[in-house]
């Protein structure tokens, strides 16, 4: 019998990376199918069930298990047997909270214990099983840790400095233990993603940490709720975003508010996505100054909520539009800025995509009648926004080139689109010259959409015939078309 290459099947295999139960099903195979499908399925702490956790206890070396048997700690484990594989090595994506958050459910079920003891417990479980990680993962790729009451990581398990040397994405709280930073400090220098939530205590070692790194592409810095502001903080921010390197090339800063300034972006000249999400236009601190910077390499733009006021966010567009091939504005609220959208066609010439919410339809024709590259808008509907009648027709009487329209159903519709209404828009769609078909998605997030059966009938009848490329209608929880 032919057999797959290992390096070919665990390219196959590597589709299936978040699909577990295709997985699991790899593994049953045979023990060649299972010895390339185990690394793959073992390789996200983040999707492990509580079956994989279980699997991990009975791992455990001796001396951790009579650690658990000294606190009385008892975890019955359906696996008996010596495991086949060394599971923990397989790791690449840890995240600490999961662990702790998997370890007291699996307590929790298995004996009643009171509130107190049950955290002791986990903590008990949760070191040994760290302890075991950081022995046997050779090199971990990601680490999070988030900030939680009981939850400690202990930087100085044996294995630790080299199991951690060589991560590439760090995602992390800004309260967890200085020390922590510290030593990622010494040892991580090509970290290339990096996500800190800045709380209320901002550790130090946090602008070390970046500072050394060589090779960091991307930051999200989010801006938690119970971030306070002092002159303290103020120091150790206004130090931490001086540090940034210039390799940086995707920047995502968002929360409620912000009251630091956004000036340090102006050094980041090879940005190419930046995303700026704040509740108020007042909090886009020093965006005056910002407005005159150059990045001639920026081509995603993402500002989804409030936006820039006083029009300086056209300025920015005037000094940084040419390259931009991405743009997201103000789609969770509405953009009824004519000169912003007029601005948009006029000095992002190169647009490909655009997504946006927008409550009046001269607004639409703008942008689709002057952004001739545009290939792909995603439109808001429903609720203060246009209608989804409104939004179709409009993309399919001014729309240039663009070949894929996505509909964001916006709470409840305010006026259903009928199955007559859907099929003029398409037979209008026949007459256009040059012919050519189209994608249409619709996102639900409430309310009744499109995709009722009358109007699935429609749809299919124009798929045949050549008219819609692709229509797809999904929950809004699915990210794939999300710009």
């Amino acid at each position: 019998m032919f057999q797959l290459p290992a390096d070919c099947l665990n390219e196959i295999f590597e589709h299936f990376e978040n699909d577990k139960f295709t997985l699991h099903s790899c593994m049953l195979v045979n023990r060649y199918w299972c010895g390339v499908s185990v690394r793959i399925f073992w390789r996200n702490a983040r999707n492990y069930n509580t079956s994989n956790f279980n699997t991990l206890i009975a791992c455990l070396p001796i001396t951790s298990k009579e650690i658990l048997y000294n606190n009385e700690i008892i975890i019955s484990t359906s696996t008996l047997k010596t495991p086949i594989f060394n599971y923990a090595s397989f790791c690449k994506v840890l995240s600490v909270n999961r662990v702790y958050y998997k370890i007291e459910r699996i307590l929790e079920n298995q004996q009643y214990i009171s509130p107190q003891i049950l955290k002791y417990y986990t903590l008990i479980v949760a070191q040994e099983i760290f302890q075991m990680f950081m022995k046997e993962i050779s090199s971990l790729r990601s680490f999070s840790f988030y900030s939680y009451p009981d939850m400690t990581f202990n930087i100085y398990f044996i294995g630790a400095k080299d199991c951690l040397r060589n991560l590439t994405e760090l995602c992390c709280s800004s309260d967890i233990s200085p020390e922590i930073f510290y030593q990622l400090s010494q040892i991580c220098y090509n970290i290339q993603s990096l996500t800190i939530g800045f709380e209320r205590i901002i550790a130090h070692g946090i602008a070390d940490l970046i500072s050394v790194q060589r090779n960091l592409k991307s930051f999200d810095m989010i801006l938690c709720h119970g971030m306070r502001i002092n002159e303290q903080t103020n120091i150790i921010f206004s130090t931490l975003l001086r540090k940034f390197p210039n390799t940086l090339i995707k920047l995502n800063v968002y929360g409620r508010n912000n009251y630091f300034s956004l000036l340090f972006i102006a050094n980041l000249s090879n940005l190419q996505e930046l995303k700026l999400s704040f509740d108020c236009g007042e909090y886009f601190v020093d965006f005056e100054k910002l407005q005159y910077a150059n990045f001639p390499h920026l081509q995603v733009l993402t500002i989804p909520d409030a936006y820039p006021r006083d029009g300086l966010l056209i300025k920015f567009l005037e000094s940084n539009g040419k390259n931009l091939k991405e743009i997201c504005i103000r789609e969770t609220k509405g953009c009824d800025d004519i000169s912003l959208n007029i601005a948009i066609a006029k000095f992002c010439p190169n647009l490909k995509k655009f997504s946006v919410g927008i409550k009046k339809l001269v607004s639409l024709k703008i942008i689709l009648l002057c952004c001739k590259n545009l290939e792909s808008i995603k439109i808001w509907c429903g609720w203060e926004f246009l209608s989804m009648k409104e939004a179709l027709e409009a993309f399919v009487k001014y729309s240039q080139n663009a070949n894929e329209l996505i509909l964001f159903h916006e709470f409840a519709e305010r006026f259903r689109l009928s199955p007559e209404e859907l099929e003029s828009a398409f037979m209008k769609w026949t007459d256009r010259e040059p012919q050519k078909s189209f994608s249409l998605v619709v996102i639900k997030y409430d309310g009744i959409s499109l995709d009722s059966d009358e109007n699935i009938e429609i749809i299919n009848k124009y798929i045949k015939l050549g008219v819609i490329k692709k229509f797809k209608a999904m929950n809004f929880e699915d990210e794939e078309f999300y710009y």
